[in-house]
């Protein structure tokens, strides 16, 4: 009897794995991995580098928003940020890890929960910092236009503000088909599939069906990251439905929704393998 409640004691004094605790433990392995802070120091150099270079073929126009040059680095950073919530996801179970935690944390969803939380904190950090890096690196370029950037201007602004949460729902794509498919590579190879391949493969084959297809796809959240001229050209030649930025950055954000409550549903209904 007294044995009993000694361990029925030392059962109710241990910690609960409260969704906090959780997220602090999630937190807690990806930043203390080597890993994650030299993907995201590759990939804000990334960022700066290729809208650097982009930068030079940018043609003289004053007066005219510098915001499209300070962006134009996104295409190739966004890989890393795939590849953060691809191995962020799919991680532990590459590893075998995921056994020792989801017998910590029976219920797996809070899990998920802190995987989605600390992926967006890094993924923000990370985009903010890209970005600042990126307009350091076209200052000079900007001001030798005559390109300016102006923080009251709306276009301007949706650019800005666009290139953070893009690499960010990019990021919350990647974490769910990681957890999805509980592997890191056939997580990124179908991450780049979904987001640029098809995009572009698509674009090459223009009709009413691809136009419309883009649209529905996870890269179409890039029009965020396109200047108002940009769009209008688009929109101008495209057979499908005319999606404004902001609504393709809600299609995006339905992609990382749907692929996450997939992930969800497969890890409570399925063995952790």
């Amino acid at each position: 009897m007294a044995a009993t409640s000694h361990a029925h004691t030392r059962a109710t004094d241990r910690p609960q794995a409260t969704l906090p605790r959780v997220v602090a433990a999630e937190w807690d392995k990806l930043t203390s991995l080597p890993a994650t802070g030299w993907l995201a120091l590759a990939t804000v150099a990334a960022s700066a580098a290729s809208a650097w270079a982009l930068g030079l073929f940018a043609r003289p126009d004053d007066g005219a928003s510098g915001a499209p040059v300070a962006v134009a680095g996104y295409v190739l950073a966004q890989l890393g940020f795939l590849v953060l919530g691809a191995t962020t996801g799919a991680g532990e179970f590459r590893t075998g890890t995921a056994r020792v935690t989801f017998v910590a944390v029976p219920r797996r969803i809070p899990v998920l929960v802190a995987q989605l939380v600390v992926t967006t904190a890094v993924a923000l950090l990370t985009a903010v910092v890209a970005l600042v890096a990126s307009l350091a690196a076209t200052a000079g370029q900007r001001a030798a236009l005559g390109l300016v950037l102006d923080v009251a201007d709306p276009e301007t602004v949706r650019l800005l503000a666009g290139f953070v949460l893009y690499q960010t729902g990019v990021a919350l794509v990647g974490l769910g088909l990681g957890a999805l498919l509980r592997r890191p590579d056939a997580a990124l190879v179908a991450g780049v599939v979904l987001v640029v391949v098809l995009d572009h493969l698509l674009a090459t084959n223009p009709g009413r069906v691809a136009d419309t297809a883009r649209a529905l796809l996870p890269g179409g959240g890039a029009r965020l990251l396109q200047g108002d001229e940009r769009l209008a050209a688009l929109d101008a030649t495209t057979l499908g439905p005319h999606v404004g930025p902001w609504a393709a950055g809600l299609v995006l954000a339905a992609w990382a929704v749907v692929l996450l409550v997939a992930a969800g549903i497969r890890l409570h209904r399925r063995d952790v393998t």
